[in-house]
């Protein structure tokens, strides 16, 4: 009698992948720039990914522990976006541990609020969705400062936002406020950096963070930490060896969509597209319908009354 396996480990490494990919656009995988096409392509693919909507293997949870007078955080620099958050007291403690609940709001609506330096429990969060990268200023540092200076004078602020984080040789800094060339309220270490000491003429860069800011601004009541779970990159394609960020279910998806863009790109895969578009489109329908939360949705109505008094 016949037996089964037993394993259920199967996945397709990079260039595994590739040659499936390549053979369903009716080529073959011949030279080291067709594997480095098939990985740009790839990569290019995941970005289209996270564009199509939540991808539950790429849910993380993540925790900042907020200080009095700061109102901005970094987040990781792969965060696409957040999904869920709240505010947390107590957070050492079991007995009374607490999650609020904490808004958020758009630009538009941060930019009414009235004072926003106003200290108390924070209730709502912008969150800012940059991309991360370092952008050189020209600036530098004027003077020196220790590693606990809350005001750092730079020789010029033209092109810095009028608040946010710079980079100062190795350590991060949030500051709140500019005030002539002098950026004010600066936070020192942030994005697990060590806060240091800088020589005058240091290069001065801007951090182009993805990050939180919340209102009102944390005061010293009493501790709270901001608890998310965030959507991340799906991890880049690597180097021929590795096996996809990708779970099991997606991998028939993965093989149709790398074949569709093969195809856009080597001799004959033209003649291919509508019929390996058609089944692209349908391995992600499959595998989009099935990567999705499958507990209860309840929704309660909210009466409301809308009127006028004569």
């Amino acid at each position: 009698m016949a037996t089964t396996s037993g394993a259920s480990a199967f996945n397709l490494d990079l260039s595994e992948l590739v040659e499936e990919a390549f053979e369903r656009a009716g080529s073959e995988m011949r030279t080291g720039y067709d594997l480095r096409t098939a990985r740009r392509s790839l990569n290019i693919m995941f970005a289209d990914w996270a564009n199509r909507g939540i991808n539950l293997w790429t849910i993380e949870q993540g925790t900042i522990d907020l200080v009095p007078g700061q109102n901005t955080y970094a987040l990781p620099t792969d965060t696409v976006d957040l999904i869920e958050q709240v505010i947390r007291t107590g957070a050492n403690v079991a007995a009374t541990q607490a999650d609020l609940t904490i808004t958020r709001i758009s630009v538009s609506t941060y930019a009414t609020l009235p004072n926003k330096l106003q200290q108390a429990r924070p209730i709502q969060v912008w969150v800012q969705r940059y991309n991360g990268q370092q952008s050189p200023t020209g600036l530098t540092l004027n003077g020196t400062i220790n590693s606990s200076a809350t005001q750092i004078t730079l020789n010029s602020v033209v092109g810095l936002p009028a608040a946010g984080f710079v980079k100062i040789d190795s350590e991060i800094i949030n500051y709140g406020y500019i005030d002539g060339n002098t950026l004010y309220n600066c936070f020192r270490g942030q994005s697990n950096t060590t806060a240091a000491s800088h020589t005058t003429g240091a290069s001065v860069y801007w951090q182009q963070l993805p990050a939180v800011t919340v209102w009102p601004t944390p005061d010293n009541a009493q501790s709270y930490q901001f608890v998310y779970w965030r959507l991340r990159r799906t991890q880049d394609a690597g180097g021929g060896v590795n096996v996809m960020d990708v779970p099991f279910r997606f991998i028939p998806c993965m093989a149709a969509g790398l074949a569709y863009y093969i195809a856009t790109k080597v001799t004959g895969g033209m003649d291919r597209l509508p019929v390996l578009k058609a089944q692209y489109d349908e391995a992600w329908e499959l595998a989009a319908q099935e990567d999705h939360e499958k507990a209860p949705i309840r929704f309660v109505p909210r009466q409301q009354f809308i009127g006028s008094t004569y």
